[in-house]
């Protein structure tokens, strides 16, 4: 346990298959975020939740993370092949406002969670958000609030296509309604660069390029702001990034090339964007100007499509908007969240 206050799920229940996952003891996984605002952590089962024991191709869990301990319940979903270390500046901001609860979790195939044998879709990635919130028993009806961003913002309009009457709020940041395979590959830049990040194991010559590939290159050789060493963002980016990357258990290939799979397979129709737009009550689209893994018009695209959804723009910013614009964007989440709320109303116990 991290801390007395800290409560760990050890799953799975009596009688449920492992998987890699869960044959580690969870005192190998102390949180990497801060200890003192973790109030939960463990790994969700969620294989054995949904009687799929056995099933070399859904046979994994979930590690997950609450941090805070405020009303409102705040739903974070990571992008390709990212961990929840990347919503590291968020929790840090909204586990101590006194009115999140904030979970983050690794998808399958990423992180800490199980890497089930692929491909997998963002339907069934979906479905494993959908079980970790039963787990958690976070089942109220306008009980959450949910941010996805870039493949995780594809996962969460299929959590809202299937659950809207739980949803609060949506934030939806530079991702996409996807469409046939042949238009859901990025922009040629970043396809390139996630091609050639496939063959590179060296994690000293991979930062770099996947630096120059989430960020605006005027952004990354500007001072760093607030940083007492004097840095250039690159250089705090390429840092932080090798943290991570050393902190955080190493992506087996087979979960680097589903999640992409499930990218490339994502379509979510005009009419189900609208279906959701109508049963939730806040909608925010973000993203950048200078994107080079998701093209900026899937985001116009988005607000089109789902009427009264709230559509806002960032200038000279790449993908990676969590951290470059990191203060606007923990403002942007707040601020949904408590519009999300007002229209919603308060929670209902199901």
């Amino acid at each position: 346990m991290t801390d007395n206050t800290t409560t760990q799920r050890r799953g799975p229940p009596p009688g449920a298959k492992s998987d890699h996952t869960q044959e580690i003891d969870e005192q190998e996984l102390p949180t990497l975020l801060d200890p003192t605002t973790c109030t939960s952590k463990g790994l969700c089962p969620v294989t054995h939740l949904r009687g799929q024991d056995g099933d070399p191709f859904e046979s994994h869990s979930l590690y997950y993370e609450i941090h805070g301990s405020g009303p409102e319940r705040v739903v974070l979903i990571m992008g390709l092949n990212g961990s929840f270390l990347s919503w590291m500046r968020q929790v840090e901001h909204l586990s101590r406002t006194g009115k999140h609860q904030v979970l983050v979790f690794d998808n399958r195939g990423a992180g800490n969670s199980g890497t089930p044998r692929g491909p997998y879709t963002t339907s069934a990635m979906a479905l494993d958000v959908i079980a970790l919130l039963d787990y958690l028993g976070w089942t109220e009806t306008r009980g959450v609030h949910m941010v996805g961003i870039s493949l995780g913002g594809m996962i969460a309009q299929e959590v809202a296509s299937r659950i809207p009457e739980r949803l609060a709020s949506l934030m939806l940041a530079v991702t996409t309604p996807g469409g046939p395979i042949w238009s859901n590959f990025p922009p040629w830049v970043g396809a390139v660069t996630l091609a050639r990040l496939l063959f590179i194991t060296d994690r000293d010559k991979k930062v770099p390029i996947a630096i120059g590939m989430l960020f605006s290159k005027e952004w990354l050789d500007a001072p760093a702001e607030g940083d007492d060493r004097g840095r250039t963002n690159r250089q705090v980016q390429e840092a932080d990034l090798s943290w991570r990357m050393t902190a955080i258990r190493v992506q087996q290939p087979i979960g680097a090339l589903s999640q992409m799979w499930a990218g490339l397979t994502h379509h979510v129709s005009a009419a189900r964007l609208e279906k959701i737009a109508r049963n939730v009550a806040k909608v925010v689209i973000a993203t950048g100007d200078d994107d080079h893994l998701v093209a900026p018009s899937n985001s116009h695209y988005l607000a089109k499509h789902m009427p009264g959804s709230e559509l806002v723009v960032w200038d000279k910013t790449g993908h990676a908007v969590q951290l470059q614009r990191m203060k606007e964007f923990s403002a942007l989440i707040e601020r949904c969240v408590d519009e999300g709320r007002s229209k919603a109303g308060p929670p209902v116990p199901q």
